[in-house]
């Protein structure tokens, strides 16, 4: 995820604007770096809860570049995510995420502890907590 991140810095680093951003000289060029190593993190950590993860970072970063950038900064930030998340829809699920994790099923017990079992593949949930994948709306109804 560390490419990721740092591709969108790159592709950015010249249009950074510190005159109007509320950190000045290198501080900002840290900033953004920060904010997209964040955006990357979570998205390989918490896929699920995540919904807009494009969104969510041009907001973060786009007090760093003038308006007549915006569109740029949101289109490199939207094909990027993009593709960060197409390459982690094709990575195997082995029991263990991208930093060497085992993976742990999403639900939580009565007790209010995580559940410690492996989850399935296909919706983050161990073969218990199944009924709970029923009741989260499908992707298509979140997204319209």
């Amino acid at each position: 995820m560390y490419q990721f991140s740092r591709v969108i810095y790159r592709e950015l680093a010249p249009y950074i604007d510190d005159s109007q951003a509320p950190v000045h000289g290198p501080e900002a060029h840290a900033a953004v770096l920060r904010a997209c190593e964040a955006t990357m993190e979570r998205l390989a950590n918490d896929r699920h809860y995540f919904a807009r993860p494009a969104r969510t970072l041009f907001n973060d970063i786009r007090v760093f570049f003038p308006m007549s950038q915006q569109a740029r900064v949101c289109q490199t930030v939207t094909r990027v995510i993009a593709l960060a998340e197409e390459w982690l829809d094709s990575q195997p699920r082995r029991g263990f995420d991208i930093n060497g994790n085992p993976l742990q099923c999403r639900a939580t017990t009565r007790k209010g502890t995580p559940c410690q079992r492996m989850p399935l593949p296909r919706n983050g949930y161990c073969p218990s907590h199944q009924h709970l994948a029923e009741t989260e709306e499908p992707a298509e109804l979140v997204a319209a």
